[in-house]
């Protein structure tokens, strides 16, 4: 790629992630359309995707450390329960067509935000609940369809997951976009980046500006999670649900 493509797919990745870190997910809404309109092939773009999502992780992590938010328990409870569904999810989506699924996810994306907006409350302050035996299996198996979810289909499943962390475990949004971050962004990504990398092709020479991009977008969008706190994550999240289930519905 020459320097102009390269600049085009830093900012868009600078954005894209900013956002994502912010909100608890949906940076493929841009970045992968992007990729696929500066000409990959729909394998090689997801690909390409999951690989530099993982720097938004990395970025994430780099700001989030320091707050020291999280139950190292819980969280390899969400890898044991998600990262079984990133590898069959990926492993899955290169051998069918995805429009179906997509419209339903953006239906459903969609919905996250309404559901949110609708109850003024939910998420601004922690609530742990559902941490029995029988509270944890049920939630462990919703993580797993996530995780599936996150491998198979393009944009959005760090939102469901963002906000199952919060109607379920009762975690508030500052909370649940941070182990988010980390988790979806780091491993499950990474999970489903090793998979399709092995399965499918991922384009090495578009990775700097993507990676440099989804890196300096994930600690700014950390950043201003920390420093401004439930309500603003509340708000954009729903802002960026509702934008992605539409483009999901659109195409």
């Amino acid at each position: 790629m020459d320097l102009v493509q390269q600049t085009i797919l830093f900012l868009i990745s600078l954005v894209a992630n900013t956002f994502s870190a912010l909100a608890g997910g949906g940076a493929g809404l841009i970045q992968l359309p992007a990729l696929l309109f500066l000409g990959l092939p729909f394998g090689a773009a997801l690909a390409t995707h999951k690989v530099a999502s993982v720097a938004l992780g990395v970025g994430a992590t780099i700001r989030h450390a320091r707050e020291k938010r999280l139950d190292y328990r819980f969280t390899l409870f969400l890898l044991a329960t998600g990262l079984p569904g990133v590898v069959l999810g990926s492993s899955w989506i290169l051998q069918v067509p995805d429009r179906v699924a997509t419209i339903a996810l953006g239906l459903l994306t969609t919905g996250l935000g309404v559901y949110s907006w609708l109850h003024k409350e939910l998420g601004q302050v922690a609530r742990l609940r559902h941490r029995n035996r029988s509270g944890m299996v049920l939630g462990g198996a919703v993580l797993f369809v996530l995780g599936f979810l996150n491998g198979s289909l393009t944009s959005g499943t760090g939102l469901f997951v963002t906000m199952w962390l919060v109607h379920w475990f009762g975690l508030d949004y500052k909370r649940a976009v941070t182990y988010v971050l980390i988790l979806v962004g780091m491993f499950w990504n990474g999970a489903g980046a090793l998979t399709l990398g092995i399965l499918g092709d991922i384009r090495w020479s578009w990775l700097p500006a993507l990676l440099l991009g989804s890196l300096l977008g994930g600690y700014t969008g950390a950043h201003f999670a920390i420093m401004k706190g439930n309500r603003l994550i509340k708000r954009t999240f729903e802002v960026v649900t509702v934008l992605i289930g539409m483009k999901l519905i659109v195409g």
